[in-house]
């Protein structure tokens, strides 16, 4: 039990799934166990795939779906590797909803929407893509329905565009 504690704390190398932690100055790193060096969300945190970044903080970044139910549609993870929910340790979730929470305000305010979705698939049978825990945060607008298909942006220039405004740029 102490073993799965020590495990589940941030920065810590344990076992399950850990690519990702915080050294002691809160940058993101690569840990000593195991690695999923075909993640692509590792990839993202690591900054080795380029991404449209709405918010970062030491536990979390979120950024812009490639394939958007709607204009706006963020994808928010844990700097974390674990595949779903249940895998992601309890303190973890408690450090990733902050920002969930955050997007949800930052889209209201700077996109800005009348409300938002949030939605967690969990495996494949429920529609996850990417085997990384995810939050899918989606601004709403009151008289528009919901396009459950993904779209896309315009240009590459339009969702960086996007992302520097909810950034407040």
């Amino acid at each position: 039990m102490a073993a799965e504690m020590e495990a589940s704390k941030p920065g810590s190398s344990g076992k399950r799934c850990h690519i990702l932690g915080l050294d002691g100055g809160g940058a993101a790193r690569h840990s000593a166990g195991m690695n999923n060096a075909d993640c692509i969300f590792c990839k993202i945190i690591a900054g080795k795939i380029p991404c449209a970044k709405v918010f970062e903080d030491e536990s979390a970044l979120a950024f812009l779906d490639i394939a958007p139910f709607e204009k706006g549609h963020t994808l928010v993870i844990p700097k974390f590797h674990a595949e779903t929910l249940v895998d992601l340790p309890e303190a973890w979730v408690l450090r990733l909803m902050p920002a969930v929470q955050k997007v949800g305000a930052i889209l209201l305010k700077r996109m800005p929407c009348d409300g938002f979705n949030v939605l967690q698939s969990n495996g494949r049978c429920a529609t996850q893509v990417v085997p990384h825990v995810h939050f899918h945060v989606i601004p709403r607008w009151i008289g528009r329905e919901m396009r459950w298909i993904g779209g896309a942006y315009d240009t590459p220039e339009e969702m960086a565009n996007l992302a520097a405004k909810l950034r407040g740029e």
